[in-house]
Parts: C-alpha cells; sequence; structure tokens
C-alpha cells in the first residue's frame, strides 16, 4: 500500500515545490517561513489524498488546500508584528534590486488584503487562474470569487497609491 501511495508523489511534489512555495508565499502576504509551513501541510494532506487525485489533477487539489490553510490560518494566528524595511534613498530604476524592492512591496500590499481577497487575487491574477478555477478552490460561486478578485485588486491599488506619496 506505502509504495502505491508513493508512485509519482515524490517527483509531483519536487517539480511544484518552488511554484507552490511561491503561491503560498504570496497568499501569506510575503511571510516565506509561513509559507513553507503551508506547503509543507498541503503536502501532508496532498499524499493522504494521492491515490483519489493522482491521476485527476494534484495541482487543483494542492492549490485549493493552500488557499484554505491559509485563510484558516489567518483567522486562526495573530500576525500583528510585522518587521518592515523602509530604505532611506529611492533606487536606481536600472538596479536590478528596484524589481526585489517593488515585489516585496506587492506582498506587504496583499498582506493587508483579507484572506478570501487574498487568494482570488493571487489565484487569479498571479497563478493566472480562469475565475471557475479560483471560484472551485474557493469554494464559492463565480460572482463571488469575480467580486472578491475585483474588490482586491481595488484595495490594492489604494494601498499601492496611498505608499507613494510624494515628500515636501
Amino acid at each position: 500500500m506505502e509504495r502505491f501511495r508513493a508512485d509519482g508523489f515524490d517527483e509531483f511534489a519536487a517539480a511544484r515545490w518552488g511554484a507552490l512555495l511561491h503561491v503560498a508565499r504570496l497568499l501569506t502576504g510575503g511571510d516565506r517561513q509561513r509559507a513553507e509551513d503551508l506547503v509543507q501541510e498541503a503536502l501532508v494532506k496532498l499524499w493522504f489524498a494521492w491515490p483519489r487525485v493522482a491521476e485527476q489533477a494534484p495541482d487543483a487539489y494542492v492549490r485549493q488546500v493552500l488557499v484554505r490553510l491559509a485563510a484558516r490560518s489567518a483567522r486562526r494566528r495573530w500576525w500583528g508584528e510585522r518587521p518592515v524595511d523602509q530604505l532611506p534613498d529611492r533606487p536606481d530604476p536600472n538596479d536590478v534590486s528596484s524589481v526585489v524592492a517593488e515585489r516585496s512591496r506587492l506582498e506587504a500590499a496583499l498582506a493587508l488584503l483579507p484572506p478570501r481577497q487574498r487568494a482570488a487575487v493571487v489565484l487569479r491574477y498571479c497563478e493566472d487562474l480562469p475565475e471557475a478555477q479560483v471560484a472551485r478552490a474557493l469554494g464559492c460561486p463565480v460572482g463571488t470569487a469575480r467580486s472578491h478578485a475585483s474588490r482586491g485588486v481595488a484595495r490594492l491599488r489604494q494601498i499601492l497609491s496611498d505608499a507613494v506619496r510624494p515628500v515636501g
């Protein structure tokens, strides 16, 4: 039974680890440690369901598990203290580190969204999933998933525009 269960699971986990970590990191608002914990927990759940989902859609299954785990962890735990990194100077536009800073800024803005809006935005725009798959992953109607994504994007625009006010 154990050998049957493991057939293909190790390859799947190794091949998808980076992509799953990326999604989890976006779902957690950039917290790498929480993201790694989520991916590990999702892969444990996938391990037990592997015989059922291996031939069907393990990507969709593990993505849905990640979304649910991220939402549950956001409700359950207090993440009040967050380290903030404010650089005194604006980076040079030709500097590669500006890309990293912009990504960090987006992750921080994503962290301010409610969990379902964050999940909808990440799945729809970062993972480029169709609305029907986003709705399925969130466990809600397509219209609700569309609403979550729309409100999330509007809130992100507001957060990011508030952060870039000129000084002086």
